[in-house]
């Protein structure tokens, strides 16, 4: 049975209970869902998640055994912890609220809300966890696999990651995120079956070991899948009888009317190897087959091994990007936090800075410049007009910083995705997903796509907003 309810922080419920019970049932709120720093310390993250957190907030139901397992818990001094109203409030409870968002795929930065959430105060602050852990998790592969995929010059990318996944979910949740961010097919078939990413893969050092001779294995394998023939090369030595034995199998196979797919280096000096193999395969008249790369590969090793001039066309990626591993990697650390309550707007303040929050409901627009790149997004309230010229956009951590935008072209980035507890957005599909992220990366500069030191993207709040804001800290700094 599904006891997804119970997949939350415990603090959600106690919260939720406390307001019940402390006649906040009533109360009205909304919440942002934002991250504070671009992954792997890059310039930009590609948002995903979506569909899979709106499923899960609107499925969200407490069966008879969450309602049995919750009314069992005790309070320090031996009594219940949850009263049976609040307990039969749950028994029927239906998120009602609504939730603007960011559509998947799209390029975005920090303290910008993903996602708004309005509605009842306790239905927002129950769905907090469920929408953190998807967008989080999946935002952050398919960061990577975008990076990945920029750095392999938009090269084929197979997510090879299921064995190291974090669990079975895990390995489902980076399936779909790697498609959008670029990867092009994945070793992971149920992943593939759920989700339509094209299952790709090849075969083990086991299978080479299990026969004879190396030639007697690439033989055999290309006798079982002529057409979709790839080999492993390394198990003994690449140069000397690998890619020897793999031109023997190719040349029977074009007897045959068949064509060798590819081999796979999955060892040594990739940049090397490939280089020497692409030669060895061109003067045996192979131009036709294509080289696949891996061993615990990521963006910065694929994009080494291009400058060495490797000569490698598809490249498999596993642990680095299904786990989301790297150098400010690793989790997306997005933050969930009220802006507004029964309808005022509400403030976090901090000693630092870039935990303050930006007060109310707000809407994001993107200004585009004269070459049609991106060139920075405005935080502004949601009745601002900011049609005009001349939008000026305050650094909210550093209020010296500020930039004013003159272009014509801008868009605004929050759409409307559930109203009133029913969706009322068509979801697209993982390819117009994967073709909306292509087009995002086309219109975001390359110094903000530099794997090492990129430039960072503007982020500010309409000076407006900026004003509202700093009237409300020094009011509460004051009182």
């Amino acid at each position: 049975m599904d006891r997804n309810a119970l997949l939350t922080d415990f603090y959600e419920l106690t919260m939720a209970s406390g307001y019940f019970e402390q006649g906040k049932r009533g109360d009205t709120a909304t919440f942002d869902l934002y991250f504070r720093h671009n992954p792997f310390k890059g310039g930009y993250a590609i948002v995903a998640g979506l569909e899979d957190a709106v499923e899960a907030v609107i499925a969200t139901r407490f069966s008879s055994e969450d309602l049995a397992f919750l009314g069992s818990l005790k309070s320090a001094t031996g009594g219940k912890l949850f009263s049976d109203d609040f307990l039969n409030y749950l028994a029927s409870f239906r998120f009602s609220g609504d939730i603007m968002a960011i559509p998947e795929g799209t390029v975005v930065f920090p303290n910008e809300p993903l996602l708004q959430v309005s509605g009842n105060l306790i239905e927002c602050q129950m769905v907090e966890t469920m929408l953190l852990f998807h967008i989080n998790f999946q935002t952050l592969v398919a960061t990577k696999a975008a990076r990945i995929w920029e750095a392999a010059n938009h090269g084929v990318i197979i997510e090879f990651g299921l064995r190291r996944a974090q669990g079975p979910n895990g390995a489902i949740s980076a399936c779909r995120a790697a498609f959008i961010g670029g990867a092009d097919g994945t070793s992971n078939v149920l992943g593939s079956a759920l989700h339509g990413v094209p299952a790709k893969g090849t075969h083990a050092h086991s299978w080479v070991q299990a026969f004879g001779s190396e030639l007697e294995a690439f033989r055999a394998y290309a006798r079982s899948f002529p057409d979709d023939c790839i080999l492993l090369v390394d198990t003994y030595d690449t140069l000397k009888s690998g890619v020897p034995n793999a031109i023997l199998v190719a040349k029977e196979l074009e007897q045959n009317g068949h064509r060798l797919l590819g081999i796979r280096i999955d060892s040594g000096d990739l940049a090397f190897l490939s280089r020497r193999a692409r030669l060895m395969l061109d003067q045996a008249g192979m131009n036709y087959v294509k080289i696949v790369a891996s061993n615990e590969l990521d963006e910065y090793i694929i994009s080494d091994i291009l400058v060495q001039g490797g000569k490698v066309d598809i490249w498999g990626v596993g642990t680095n990007l299904v786990t989301g591993a790297g150098e400010g990697g690793s989790a997306l650390g997005g933050v969930y936090k009220m802006v507004e309550h029964n309808g005022r707007p509400k403030i976090k303040l901090s000693a630092n800075p870039e935990k303050m929050t930006n007060p109310g409901l707000k809407k994001i627009v993107r200004f585009y410049d004269q070459d049609n790149l991106m060139e920075a997004d405005a935080l502004a309230d949601n009745s601002e007009d900011v049609t005009g010229h001349g939008v000026l956009i305050v650094d909210p951590n550093n209020p010296l910083r500020r930039k004013k935008l003159n272009t014509g072209e801008r868009v605004e980035l929050l759409r409307q995705i559930v109203k009133a507890g029913e969706v009322v957005y068509e979801f697209p599909s993982l390819e117009q997903i994967r073709d909306h992220r292509k087009d995002q990366l086309a219109h975001l500069h390359r110094t903000h796509k530099r794997l090492n030191n990129p430039h960072e993207y503007k982020v500010g709040l309409t000076h407006a907003l900026w004003q509202q804001k700093e009237q409300m800290i020094n009011t509460m700094i004051s009182a």
